[in-house]
C-alpha cells in the first residue's frame, strides 16, 4: 500500500497537526519523521485542544498506530511529560507508539548550548525555541551523538555522555562564559526515563516495511516547513533538519518509491516565527490586527508569528520541492472580514521582477511583493461544509491560488475543529 506524506509548504505553522489528523481517518500508522519537541502540532476535537510536540497527530484517533521515527531528535522528558499529559487526559499512549531506537537524544547540555549560542549570537539570533535542537543534530553530524537506544546500556551511556560533557564544557567555559554542567545533572533525570520508554523502544524500520507489505496505510508526518528546511529554506534562519519530502525517507526508513501522495499545506495568508526574511510581511498595525483575528502564537513558546499574505512565490519553491500532489489551505475563515485580499505573485529585485524564489537570502530580504488584488467575500465560511456553498469570491480565492501554485486544492479549513473541512 503506498504511503501519504503531508508537508509544511511555508515557514511552518501552516494549520499541518488539523491536516494530518484529518487525514489519519484514512490511516493506520502515523509516523512522525523529523524536528524535535520544536513541534507544535495542534487539533481541535470537540472542545477539548491538544498540542503535540513530539508525539505524532494519530494518537487522536482511537486505534492508529504511531511510530517517531529515526529523523526525529527526542528529548525524554518531554516526550515523558507528553505522555503522562494524554494518558491524564484519558488517552491510551504506550500501547499505540513505537520509538525508533535509532532517534537521537536531545540532553540537557543541548538546551543550555541553543541559549548559550543565541544569546552570543545578539541582534542576529536566529529565533530558536530553545529547546536543543540544533545542538543535537550537530552532534549526530558530527559522529558524537547519542541513540536512544544507547539508553539501555548505562555504563556506555555514562561514557558517552562523560566524552561530550567535557567538550560541551570547554565552550561554556571558555566561549560562551556560561556555568559549566555536571555529570548528575544530565545523568541524574535521564537515567530514570529509561524504565518509562523502553517498552516503546523498537528497530522501526522493520515494522514499517512489514506493515507497507502488509497492504498498511502509512501516514507521514513532518514539522515546520519547506522555507525552513536547512537546505532549501532562508538559511541560515532555518531549522536544523528537513521538513520536505526528501526528509521523510531518511528520517523513517519508508523507501521514497513508496510514498506516491503529497499533500502539502499553506495558510489562506503567511506566518513565520523568528528572524528571517518574509516578503509580505505587513506593517505593524495590519499585521496585529491579523494576528489578533487568526490566533497567531506559537504552539510551543506563546511567541507572536510575523504575518502577512499569500506569498505564490515561496509556495511554487515548495511545490517544486516537495513534488506535491495536492494542498491543503488552512484558516481561510480568517479572511472573511476583508473587502479586498492581497496576493503575492512575483517579487521586485532591484528593478528586476522575479517569479522564482531566490536562492540567497541576502536577496529574499530586500525583494518587495508584486500583488494581485483579488475581491473579498465578507461572509462568515466557519460553518459551510460543501464547496458549492463557499460564497464565490472565497471560491475564486482559492482558485487564484491554485492557478499560481500549479497544483489542485483538495482541503479547504474553515475553522480549527477537525470537522470544520471542507473537501473540494
Amino acid at each position: 500500500m503506498p504511503a501519504t506524506l503531508v508537508v509544511g509548504a511555508q515557514w511552518g505553522d501552516e494549520g499541518k497537526g488539523k491536516v494530518i489528523d484529518v487525514l489519519t481517518a484514512e490511516a493506520d500508522v502515523v509516523v512522525r519523521y523529523q524536528g524535535g519537541s520544536n513541534a507544535g502540532h495542534t487539533v481541535v476535537v470537540g472542545a477539548e485542544t491538544y498540542v503535540l510536540h513530539l508525539i505524532p497527530s494519530g494518537m487522536l484517533y482511537p486505534g492508529k498506530m504511531n511510530v517517531i521515527g529515526n529523523g526525529v531528535v527526542v528529548d525524554p522528558a518531554r516526550l515523558v511529560e507528553e505522555i503522562d499529559t494524554f494518558k491524564a487526559r484519558g488517552i491510551d499512549v504506550e500501547s499505540r507508539l513505537l520509538l525508533s531506537d535509532l532517534a537521537h537524544v536531545t540532553l540537557p547540555y543541548h538546551k543550555r548550548l541553543d541559549e548559550a549560542r543565541e544569546a552570543k549570537r545578539g541582534s542576529d539570533k536566529i529565533g530558536t525555541t530553545h529547546q536543543g535542537i540544533g545542538p543535537t543534530y550537530s552532534d549526530k553530524y558530527g559522529r558524537v551523538g547519542i541513540k536512544v537506544g544507547d539508553l539501555a546500556d548505562e555504563a556506555d551511556f555514562t561514557e558517552k555522555v562523560r566524552r561530550n560533557l567535557e567538550e560541551k564544557n570547554a565552550f561554556f567555559r571558555e566561549y560562551y562564559h556560561a556555568p559549566e554542567m555536571s555529570m548528575e545533572e544530565v545523568l541524574g533525570p535521564y537515567r530514570a526515563y529509561w524504565p518509562r520508554l523502553k517498552g516503546l523502544v523498537r528497530n522501526t524500520i522493520p515494522y514499517l516495511r512489514d506493515e507497507l507489505k502488509a497492504g498498511k496505510r502509512i501516514l507521514l508526518e513532518g514539522a515546520q516547513g519547506t522555507l525552513l528546511d536547512v537546505d532549501f529554506g532562508t538559511y541560515p534562519y532555518v531549522s536544523a533538519s528537513h521538513p520536505t519530502a526528501g526528509g521523510s525517507s531518511a528520517g523513517s526508513g519508508i523507501p521514497p518509491r513508496a510514498i506516491v501522495r503529497v499533500v502539502g499545506v499553506v495558510k489562506a495568508y503567511t506566518t513565520r516565527v523568528g528572524a528571517g526574511p518574509l516578503p509580505t510581511e505587513l506593517p505593524a498595525e495590519e499585521q496585529e490586527r491579523l494576528r489578533m483575528v487568526g490566533r497567531e502564537y506559537g504552539a510551543t513558546t506563546g511567541r507572536a508569528r510575523r504575518c502577512g499574505w499569500f506569498d505564490a512565490v515561496v509556495v511554487r519553491r515548495a511545490v517544486d520541492v516537495n513534488g506535491l500532489t495536492e494542498v491543503a489551505v488552512t484558516k481561510l475563515d480568517i479572511l472573511d472580514h476583508l473587502d479586498e485580499v492581497p496576493v503575492c505573485v512575483a517579487y521586485r529585485y532591484r528593478g528586476q521582477e522575479l517569479t522564482e524564489f531566490p536562492t540567497r537570502t541576502e536577496v529574499v530580504a530586500e525583494c518587495e511583493p508584486v500583488y494581485r488584488m483579488l475581491p473579498g467575500w465578507k461572509s462568515p465560511t466557519s460553518g459551510i461544509r460543501r464547496w458549492a456553498d463557499l460564497p464565490a469570491n472565497a471560491k475564486g480565492y482559492i482558485e487564484t491560488l491554485q492557478s499560481l501554485m500549479g497544483v489542485t486544492v483538495s482541503i479547504v479549513s474553515i475553522g480549527p475543529r477537525r470537522d470544520e473541512i471542507i473537501r473540494v
